[in-house]
């Protein structure tokens, strides 16, 4: 079977370039995982070795996905690709080189909380304000310098930083960071941040290390280019360096996690840094309708810094993209929820058919009330996974233990869950300890007739016993077996079983699943290694991405336009865009910002596969004030031909129509792949009148006035509706209705006793 013979032909050239450095620009919904996949099994097929094939994604879904493509094209020797998240790749290569560079082999991986819990402990010793010191400040701060390279001991030496630090009240920022290093060094851990950092030093001091990986990969494939850091660059320019087999993925157009610190230069630059490289444009997007495709192309074209493509589409011209304007979030939400009502009426879909972005989480709250008034069923991503609640933490935090008993972190959380009579001041006991002896904490829980006394002492003493009985039993026990003897004999299962409240019912649930998890990892053929510590690396590699969708469960799906990237759905609400809500406030300092906002917004419109609907508010709610909004400066760059407005557009002396051809130029340039990639395209900007409506701002010294008298034919002003005239009036005092035709608005329904109308004339 050719498999090669469904790709077009811009797709199969790049899968057959297999040699010498490669650069993929895969536009939206142009194919991209099939061109890797394929490429992948082309190289296996040619004869390479799969051992000798590295392959690196952003998350362990898309690993998963393409893994299980190539295995139906050549069978199962998939299963020796090097594939997975950079972390889960370096994760795995650090747990054979660790040992150099003073970790255990089975070293704990510290997520978030752990990280921040952690951090915690430490201003609380060296006696900091925890709100000058805000936590996701320092964590923030600290991952900054890891993607940066930069170790604690030459932050300490950096005077800009210091500097940096002191003028911003913080000056002890280097001390935090140096105490975290060391204690995460003595707990035998290393949090994300780490998993890149301690990589580069890894192929940086040991030339030999750096060597055996530079031969075993001799090609290299990244995917999502775009959303690398300088750390991920220089790990895949130090592997690729002897054999420049290295073939990067990627649109620029879609580099939108500037704020985990991806570069963008890092995909712009490829060719500087790869003189020879070969450039590939797939340029068909397959996704979407037309129309929302030259849409798309209409808010891209407006950054300056780009790759050049003319992504366009062969699939039916589509619907006009329905732009709707509210007058507060609340009405939004309602407008989104009623068109999701009807469309699935009128079109025969189904709620997993729907999607609604939204710039900041704070913003579910009104369409989430609307859904729910309506018995719209929906599910919200984004929200806590199954591996951050707290009976599913403590458990695996009995499992770290178990595995590494120098984690300091999973120590603190159990040692006294379930209750056993070891209170905050024995735990203080143990820490002070530790520090006098400057030995760790389970050292003292091990020896705890040592360094305590009494009951304390006992009762520490068989907690330390317990852990010791744990490691014990996963020497000789299957994975299953070793976390349902942690369950039971730790007591978890008791304690919970013993809640009879709904959420201690739902906690039980939750733990079975866990271990039904478990037993599913045990039973599985594709694995050599299934040991309970193999499945703890796993879950501890999890990508907030790898929490997908059910995708038998029929809800609408909300999430952040963040969440949504990799993801598709035949009908997409886009909500919310208004000026300093989106683009962000926090965005518009300078033009690297603004592009980044309006690539996001691209990646928004380009989730869409037939029907896109955007809307935005005049009002909205923000701490507790209502605040007048201006539309989006991004809906005044769309393309307005593309566009079917529910509201009267903005006079201006010209028809739609006139602003589709006057107001900006976009044309598709032929399909071809020559050309300087670095240039930009070019629309003709001729005229950049605003078609959208302001917010209403009320007339000076606005007050409304008495109704009473209101007559047909009276000209009203509305403090958020705008003028208008009084057409009708019906029903008897005190609940009289007036029928009003607004200018902007159109025509509009009030109760006369709530509607607080100022009479004009």
């Amino acid at each position: 079977m050719d498999f090669l013979a469904g790709l077009n032909p811009s797709q199969r050239d790049a899968v057959e370039q297999t040699e010498g450095p490669v650069m993929i620009v895969a536009g939206a919904g142009s194919g991209k995982t099939r061109v890797i996949t394929y490429r992948v099994a082309h190289l296996i097929q040619k004869g390479v070795d799969p051992f000798n094939v590295l392959v690196l994604t952003f998350t362990n879904k898309a690993a998963k996905e393409m893994r299980e493509r190539i295995m139906k094209v050549v069978g199962s020797e998939a299963k020796n690709i090097w594939m997975g998240t950079f972390h889960s790749v370096f994760a795995r290569i650090l747990r054979v080189e660790a040992e150099l560079l003073g970790y255990p082999k089975n070293f704990t991986i510290y997520d978030t909380d752990d990280t921040k819990s952690l951090l915690r402990t430490i201003l609380k010793e060296l006696n900091l304000d925890d709100k000058l010191y805000n936590v996701n400040h320092v964590y923030g701060r600290i991952s900054s310098a890891k993607n940066n390279l930069i170790s604690p001991q030459e932050y300490n030496k950096n005077e800009a930083i210091l500097a940096e630090d002191l003028s911003n009240g913080r000056g002890q920022l280097g001390q935090i960071y140096l105490t975290y290093a060391q204690r995460c060094y003595r707990a035998g851990a290393m949090d994300f941040d780490d998993l890149l950092f301690k990589t580069n030093v890894l192929l940086n001091k040991y030339p030999d290390v750096l060597h055996k990986y530079q031969h075993q990969f001799k090609y290299l494939m990244v995917d999502e280019y775009q959303d690398t850091n300088f750390s991920q660059y220089l790990i895949v320019k130090r592997l690729a360096a002897v054999n420049e087999n290295i073939c990067v993925v990627g649109d620029d157009a879609q580099s939108i996690y500037a704020f985990r610190g991806a570069n963008i230069q890092n995909i712009l630059n490829f060719q500087k840094d790869y003189p020879d490289v070969k450039v590939f444009k797939l340029e068909q997007n397959y996704r979407s309708t037309k129309m929302i495709v030259n849409a798309a192309n209409s808010i891209i074209a407006n950054n300056k810094n780009q790759l050049e493509k003319n992504v366009f589409s062969d699939n039916e011209e589509g619907e006009k993209i329905k732009v709707s304007r509210a007058f507060s979030d609340n009405e939004e939400g309602k407008i989104v929820a009623e068109a999701i009502s009807q469309e699935k009426s009128l079109k025969g879909l189904r709620y997993k058919d729907f999607a609604i972005l939204y710039r900041t989480n704070a913003q579910s709250r009104s369409l989430e009330e609307a859904l729910r008034k309506i018995n719209i069923p929906y599910k919200l991503y984004g929200g806590t996974s199954f591996y951050q609640r707290k009976e599913i933490k403590d458990l695996i935090a009995y499992f770290r233990l178990t595995f590494n008993p120098n984690d300091e972190e999973a120590l603190k959380r159990v040692i006294n869950y379930p209750r056993r009579g070891i209170g905050d001041t024995t735990v203080d006991r143990i820490m002070v300890a530790a520090d006098q002896q400057q030995i760790r904490l389970w050292d003292v829980v091990a020896n705890a007739q040592m360094f305590l006394d009494g009951r304390s002492a006992a009762s520490v003493s068989n907690f330390g016993l317990m852990i010791q009985s744990f490691q014990a039993t996963a020497k000789t026990n299957t994975a299953f077996d070793t976390a349902m003897h942690i369950a039971q004999h730790s007591g978890i299962l008791k304690d919970l079983y013993e809640d009879k409240s709904v959420e201690g019912l739902a906690r039980y649930e939750n733990i079975q699943e866990l271990l039904n998890g478990i037993k599913e990892f045990s039973e599985r053929e594709d694995l050599e290694e299934k040991g309970l510590d193999v499945f703890m690396q796993d879950i501890a590699l999890l990508t907030n991405d790898d929490n997908d969708k059910d995708p038998n469960a029929d809800t609408v799906s909300l999430m952040t336009i963040h969440s949504s990237k990799g993801l598709e759905f035949p009908v997409v609400h886009i909500v919310g865009l208004e000026e300093n809500l989106f683009p962000s406030q926090l965005s518009l300092n300078s033009r690297t910002e603004l592009e980044e906002e309006r690539r996001l917004f691209y990646v928004a419109v380009t989730r869409a596969e037939k029907k896109l609907h955007i809307s935005y508010a005049t009002s909205r709610y923000r701490w507790g004030t209502l605040n007048n909004c201006e539309p989006s400066r991004f809906l005044d760059e769309l393309n307005p031909s593309c566009l079917d407005l529910d509201f009267k557009p903005r006079s201006s002396g010209m028809s739609d129509d006139d602003f589709g051809s006057e107001r900006v130029q976009w044309q598709r340039k032929d399909n071809n792949t020559s050309g300087d990639v670095f240039s930009k395209p070019k629309p003709k900007v001729i005229k950049t009148t605003s078609i959208l409506p302001k917010a209403h701002v009320p007339s000076a010294g606005f007050a409304p006035s008495d109704t009473s008298n209101l007559q047909v034919g009276m000209e009203v002003e509305h403090e958020r509706f705008g003028f208008g005239k009084v057409i009708n009036l019906e029903g008897n005092k005190p609940d009289i209705k007036a029928t009003i035709f607004f200018k902007e608005l159109g025509q509009k329904q009030l109760l006369l006793k709530f509607a607080k109308l100022r009479i004009v004339n």
